[in-house]
């Protein structure tokens, strides 16, 4: 597997020939330098890298290992996010709703007939809704890192959101490897908390259970591996063998975000008959 590293964020080599665009450039998006949102953006990643240690994620693990704040369906889930804008997104400032049918339009657009991977856009960052229920957004949102090792320099804002962080100044959080062994493989690495893996965890409760559509759920946004290539070292033969999937889906989670909202009421139909086959009734949240 080779891993292309061109400028500062290697997903320009993973972009689709989407037109669904036209307005902004491609190679303005995941702008962690200037913007209009870069203020807030920063300030959640400093937050989220102050905060974020692996004493705080086994933690969060517990706490939300019940599935007990919640009952309500898939559907309901993904339109909870009506209420939920990402404040780690230097890209959009809208609801997270919308972000959720405009990437499971472009992959429909892209893969019409793989509809388990349109369902897999809809409902990946349901997760999200943890800051719908008291999570802290940093505790929710943004690019997930593993802990418990070396921090890498492609993660965001590695210079300078890292300096309050406990484990950076514990030797046994710092080596390349530190509590993992070479190529354990990354089932077995502790990411920092957020709404990738607790999405995987609801969808693991259901009928929707295929394997591929949860591993892209749970790594999505781990951008320092499937766009920068770093942590490699942790990954085993599986992982190389999802990684060309969880570029794939990057694509249209990141490239199909535009001020053109789509119609949700005329979607909605569609995507339930899919919620309905693959993830249906009343899951605990």
């Amino acid at each position: 597997m080779r891993v292309i590293n061109i400028g500062p964020d290697p997903s320009l080599a993973y972009r689709p020939d989407l037109d669904i665009n036209k307005t902004k450039e491609k190679d303005d998006y995941r702008n962690f330098e200037s913007g209009s949102l870069i203020d807030r953006v920063f300030n959640t990643y400093k937050l989220m890298h102050t905060n974020q240690t692996l004493d705080f994620v086994k933690k969060k693990h517990s706490e939300w290992a019940g599935c007990n704040h919640k009952s309500m369906t898939m559907m309901d889930a993904v339109m909870s996010l009506d209420q939920m804008v990402d404040e780690s997104d230097p890209d959009v400032d809208f609801p997270n709703s919308f972000h959720a049918f405009q990437t499971a339009e472009g992959i429909r657009q892209a893969h019409p007939d793989n509809e388990w991977f349109q369902l897999v856009g809809l409902i990946h960052d349901v997760g999200k809704a943890m800051a719908l229920w008291g999570e802290q957004q940093w505790a929710v949102t943004g690019d997930t890192f593993p802990v418990g090792c070396k921090i890498q320099n492609s993660v965001v804002f590695r210079n300078n959101t890292f300096l309050d962080n406990p484990d950076e100044k514990n030797p046994k959080y710092n080596t390349e490897y530190g509590i993992y062994e070479p190529n354990c493989g990354l089932d077995k690495v502790l990411m920092s908390w957020g709404h990738d893996g607790t999405t995987r965890r609801y969808t693991n409760r259901c009928p929707f259970s295929w394997y591929t559509g949860l591993y892209m759920i749970r790594f999505h946004s781990f951008y320092p591996w499937h766009t920068s290539g770093d942590y490699m070292h942790l990954c085993n033969a599986n992982d190389l063998r999802m990684l060309p999937w969880v570029q794939e889906f990057n694509k249209f989670d990141l490239y199909t975000k535009t001020t053109e909202m789509p119609e949700i009421d005329t979607l909605k139909l569609y995507y339930q008959s899919l919620i309905d086959k693959y993830c249906p009734g009343t899951l605990k949240w």
